[in-house]
């Protein structure tokens, strides 16, 4: 740690001390036992303090790292933190049973999952205020885990000011979840849901085979994809309460993932509704779903406001699947192409609007044309615009439910469309409805 670095602790140690010790003293104590002995931070300010006989616990909390600050693979940690949640769980470890405690800490800038590696040295419950010192942490699967080994000590913080962990999409938030509350990197989860499939597949990770146990799970509130890194027997249908996890985004979509570790409970089948009611395609705003980041198998209800260029009849390269322009692929240069239908739209629902990618089949029937027949449309033509505009006529202001997974990137959110159909609007009803809002008689 630099001198610049060192300045507030040295003027903490001064403080401390008062004019005793000069603080060129101060800073070369602290600068030998930093950067020479090795020492944590906060030993070392400890140590020159009661060297000079000063009162340790005066220093300032600064001495303590704030969990967004860590990295993996840190010695000697100190934390002031707040317990969120804490869950007793015995593992096995050399053929003999070891109890530990799992859950997260929290402090003002976020939640990380922790480890006490010894039951009996961690009592504390969730709201508690703690001083840990001497953890040390851990990466895994692209996050920081703290870790409370022998060296870590734990003391109960009676009255401390630590203001409680944020909450939102930027937390990682620990604690009961509905799927439609899921965001990314929430850990330590308390959530139930029925299995509505799985299946188990193959993976390569780091150059090793292992297996996933991968499918769809749903409650009252949406539908999600899961991962399992543990053969918990599960089978579609099943109602399970899961104690632990943690969701990630793949293109904005939160998914849960869990293994071993985590405690997974089946429940009784009633405690969800059915599996048939909850394999359907809830509706949802567009406001929704941005708050979200996306959700897989919603359904929104608007008006198609633009068919993009690109719809309609376009070519594809043999090899890739990519448009082809003018007979060449951006990745495979001049390439044999086969033709193909699609639309790629704008549905806006008032509340926001969603870009939509509708495949061949859907476009067929929106069209009542098939490929071939659009074929000879635009080979009549001489331009196979002309599909895009026969688009625009049957699709512009046309009031439709889509159905599919919605996923977001750097330009919005984006649905691929599995299901359209036409909405009936009563337009002497919602005429009046509009009248009624703005207070006309």
């Amino acid at each position: 740690m630099s001198n610049e670095a060192n300045a507030p602790h040295i003027e903490d140690i001064a403080r401390v001390l008062g004019e005793d010790v000069d603080r060129d003293v101060i800073a070369h104590e602290l600068d030998e036992y930093l950067n020479v002995y090795r020492v944590p931070l906060g030993t070392a300010k400890e140590s020159i303090v009661k060297k000079h006989g000063g009162n340790p616990q005066a220093l300032s909390a600064s001495v303590f790292r704030k969990l967004s600050d860590l990295r993996p693979d840190e010695s000697s940690v100190d934390l002031l933190v707040r317990v969120v949640s804490a869950n007793p769980k015995t593992i096995e470890v050399d053929g003999k049973e070891k109890e530990i405690v799992y859950g997260i800490l929290g402090d003002d800038t976020g939640t990380l999952q922790f480890t006490a590696w010894d039951s009996t040295r961690f009592p504390y419950q969730r709201g508690e205020v703690v001083r840990i010192v001497s953890a040390y942490t851990k990466g895994w699967n692209d996050s920081v885990q703290i870790n409370l080994g022998d060296r870590a000590a734990v003391n109960r913080e009676e009255d401390s000011s630590l203001p409680p962990p944020p909450t939102g999409a930027a937390a990682v938030v620990g604690g009961e979840v509905k799927v439609r509350d899921l965001r990314a990197g929430m850990r330590g989860l308390d959530i139930t849901f029925r299995v509505l499939s799985v299946e188990a597949r193959q993976v390569n990770v780091k150059g090793e085979e292992k297996t996933v146990w991968s499918g769809t799970l749903a409650d009252e509130t949406g539908k999600t994809e899961f991962s399992s890194w543990h053969d918990f027997e599960l089978d579609s249908g099943d109602v399970v309460h899961l104690q632990g996890g943690y969701s990630r985004a793949w293109r904005g979509v939160p998914q849960l993932s869990f293994d071993s570790r985590d405690d997974l409970e089946k429940l009784e089948a009633d405690v969800l509704p059915s599996l048939e009611e909850l394999d359907v395609d809830s509706i949802v705003t567009i406001e929704d779903l941005e708050r979200r980041g996306g959700a897989p198998s919603v359904a929104v209800q608007g008006i198609v406001i633009e068919v993009r260029d690109g719809s309609g009849l376009v070519f594809r390269c043999s090899e890739c699947r990519r448009v082809v322009r003018k007979g060449t692929c951006s990745i495979h240069g001049q390439v044999e192409s086969t033709p193909d239908m699609r639309v790629k739209g704008v549905v806006d629902d008032g509340t926001g609007s969603l870009s939509v990618i509708i495949g061949r089949e859907i476009t067929e029937d929106l069209l009542g044309k098939t490929l071939e027949a659009c074929k000879a449309l635009a080979q009549e033509a001489f331009d196979s615009e002309v599909i895009r505009d026969l688009l625009v006529d049957r699709l512009v202001a046309r009031p439709v439910r889509v159905s599919g997974n919605v996923v977001s990137d750097d330009f919005g959110l984006m649905m691929i469309v599995r299901d359209v159909s036409d909405i009936h609007v009563d337009v002497k009803e919602e005429a009046a409805k509009i009248l009624q809002e703005l207070g006309v008689d």
